[in-house]
């Protein structure tokens, strides 16, 4: 097949679209009974370039939705991604995970800022700690390591304490200061 055209799968999922040499290629829908549909860019079968990616009922993940560029079916590039439990990423990334630069707020209003790889905060980054919580107006700006709060590192407190210093697996490690809001060490 080469043209546009409409194929429709024995699961009862359907494609229409652009296809080159039996496959999707160029711009196409794709929709499944199951709740999925990606609107966008193909090449050679496989999701490539802009689109976007939704999920709804009877999907088990229902409410996702991502927009942005894929490369050979898996995310990679810039993107926005909205989970189904209402937390949203937007950011870089690579392989299909968020890898480079990103922003990812919480459904419980938390939020990161920094840098991810492979799906976790690893390297500099701030975290704001927004939600109704024993930390809520706490703040880290520093290292990351596999999604902790790991080297060298400032933890401000909401009554404005703050601690600089070593962290180590998400706790105070090692060398550091804690200053008090009265101006106390």
């Amino acid at each position: 097949m080469h043209g546009r055209g409409t194929y429709t799968y024995a699961s009862g999922g359907k494609y229409v679209g652009e296809f080159r040499n039996g496959k999707s290629h160029g711009q196409g829908t794709n929709t499944n009974p199951k709740g999925g549909k990606y609107v966008g860019e193909y090449r050679d079968g496989k999701l490539h370039g802009q689109g976007t990616l939704t999920f709804s009922s009877p999907h088990k993940r229902a409410g996702y939705k991502r927009v942005g560029e894929y490369r050979s079916g898996k995310r990679h590039g810039q993107g926005t991604t909205t989970y189904a439990n209402g937390d949203k990423y937007v950011g870089e990334y690579r392989d299909g995970k968020k890898n480079g630069q990103g922003t990812k707020t919480f459904s419980n209003e938390d939020k990161y800022v920094g840098e991810w790889v492979d799906d976790k905060p690893h390297g500099q980054g701030t975290y704001f700690y927004l939600a109704d919580s024993q930390f809520k107006g706490d703040k880290y700006v520093g290292e990351f390591k596999d999604g902790k709060l790991h080297g060298q590192g400032t933890y401000t407190y909401a009554s404005g304490d703050k601690y600089v210093g070593g962290f180590k697996s998400g706790l105070p490690h090692g060398q550091g200061t804690e200053t008090f809001f009265s101006g106390s060490k």
